[in-house]
């Protein structure tokens, strides 16, 4: 039997990385796309607590009734951990960019006080429980890989490239001669993003 045939995105979450904002530069890129080309489509992009507990109770709480099928993530960093875990938990698209791999590990380093990276007269406080409340979130093999588009910077100087691409076999990768962490070239990839969307 063929398979069954997609349905276009009509529910669209974008999630930032550690320290990041909707005011991101992805982030904005992405909206001002969503808004010129696909208006009809529900676009959330929150500010993330920086408690990943609550993080994830928030994305959960936002997405409750969207439904399943037509909706999507894109997550970049830290927001590609939390994309993860969203699509193990509900089979949904999504587009993850240099996404973290095991936050716990690498976010340790961070406890204490931190700068937001958008203003940094905003602090928070990264706290010892939260690399508990990451170890948590932590996922297995994603059930539907093809569902899933991953663009990963070889040239990350944040996140390990090869540690990326083992994390996630099976699915649409766009492996990156170069680059960075941050995606400073997305403008060269937000189009093969937005189409793995499908957004209607």
């Amino acid at each position: 039997m063929p398979p069954a045939p997609t349905l276009p995105t009509t529910h669209l979450l974008y999630l930032h990385g550690f320290r990041s904002s909707p005011h991101s530069m992805k982030a904005v890129k992405m909206a001002a796309r969503v808004r010129r080309d696909h208006p009809g489509v529900t676009w959330w992009c929150p500010q993330l607590p920086p408690s990943p507990a609550a993080a994830m109770a928030l994305i959960r709480q936002g997405t409750a009734d969207w439904p399943r099928d037509r909706m999507a993530v894109v997550g970049s960093s830290l927001g590609g951990f939390y994309a993860t875990r969203l699509a193990l938990d509900t089979g949904c698209r999504a587009v993850l960019l240099n996404p973290a791999v095991d936050p716990a590990r690498d976010l340790a380093k961070y406890i204490g006080e931190q700068t937001a990276w958008h203003d940094p007269e905003e602090r928070f406080f990264f706290r010892p429980e939260y690399v508990d409340e990451l170890r948590a979130l932590a996922g297995g093999a994603l059930p539907q890989p093809e569902r899933v588009y991953a663009v990963v910077a070889q040239g990350d100087e944040v996140l390990d490239w090869r540690e990326m691409v083992g994390r996630y076999p099976g699915v649409r990768l766009k492996l990156l001669v170069g680059s960075d962490h941050a995606l400073s070239d997305f403008d060269d990839h937000i189009d093969e993003v937005v189409a793995h969307l499908q957004l209607g």
